[in-house]
């Protein structure tokens, strides 16, 4: 689905990606895990075709990123770590305007607005002010937007970052109902929200992709379990976020 290759960012001297290269199957949800400024975001941004790579090539179900960008990026649904949401409109008035933009029919945008916002189980608020609705919520929202126009590929980058622990038992759990449709990357520097939703991990330190694989191959390969891996390959102590089932509903 996803073909990067000799990916590189630089801001001046400072190498934000440095040599990515990478594939992403249809099918799977995939977790990049890294520190905060590992160059994660940079990474989304970039394959999203938000930014612009100082070399290396991005290719999206065939099509180049930047060359055949309006063909690459129908394929993509994204969610930024900020969701892009109009505060002063309704739910239901925001998902039309995302689906206009995006170039759904009028004659289908009904159906397919009201299936979405049953999939994100945000329908019982699509009458509520974007700006009055709970952070949860807003997420949900933000997700619902990057499901508009039916992509097969869903980049999430820090989707429960803010939220507390019911809102992230609730979206992660979103997430992974996603993955039955759907190719997800999820960007996180949280391990358990990696090891929680996902079935393929790639983990980027300083810029550099250190480790690809799926979480029972990797902790084959290396003897020992993810939180210890993550130390090795990257120097810094995994952030671990343990929510219960018991936290109750967003």
């Amino acid at each position: 689905m996803i073909e990067v290759n000799n990916l590189c960012k630089n801001y001046g001297i400072h190498n934000a990606v440095d040599n990515l290269t990478f594939t992403i199957e249809k099918g799977k949800v995939y977790g990049f895990l890294g520190p905060n400024g590992a160059g994660k975001s940079t990474t989304m941004n970039i394959l999203t075709g938000c930014l612009a790579a100082t070399s290396g090539q991005v290719t999206v179900g065939g099509f180049d990123i930047y060359e055949d960008a309006v063909k690459a990026k129908k394929l993509i649904g994204y969610l930024p770590e900020l969701p892009p949401l109009y505060h002063d409109m309704t739910v239901i008035d925001y998902l039309k305007f995302v689906a206009e933009v995006k170039g759904v029919k009028k004659s289908e945008m009904s159906e397919k607005l009201a299936d979405i916002m049953e999939k994100t189980q945000i329908a019982d608020v699509s009458g509520r002010l974007i700006k009055n609705l709970s952070k949860g919520y807003k997420q949900r929202v933000g997700i619902a937007q990057a499901l508009v126009g039916d992509p097969e590929i869903i980049i999430l980058d820090e989707p429960t970052v803010g939220l507390d622990p019911a809102q992230i038992i609730e979206i992660r759990e979103l997430i992974k109902n996603l993955g039955e449709d759907h190719t997800v990357i999820l960007s996180s520097h949280i391990l358990s929200e990696i090891r929680a939703v996902c079935n393929h991990i790639l983990i980027i330190s300083h810029g550099k992709l250190v480790a690809n694989d799926t979480p029972e191959n990797l902790e084959a390969e290396h003897g020992a379990d993810l939180e210890t891996i993550f130390l090795r390959l990257t120097g810094a102590v995994p952030e671990v976020q343990e929510v219960t089932e018991d936290a109750g509903n967003i």
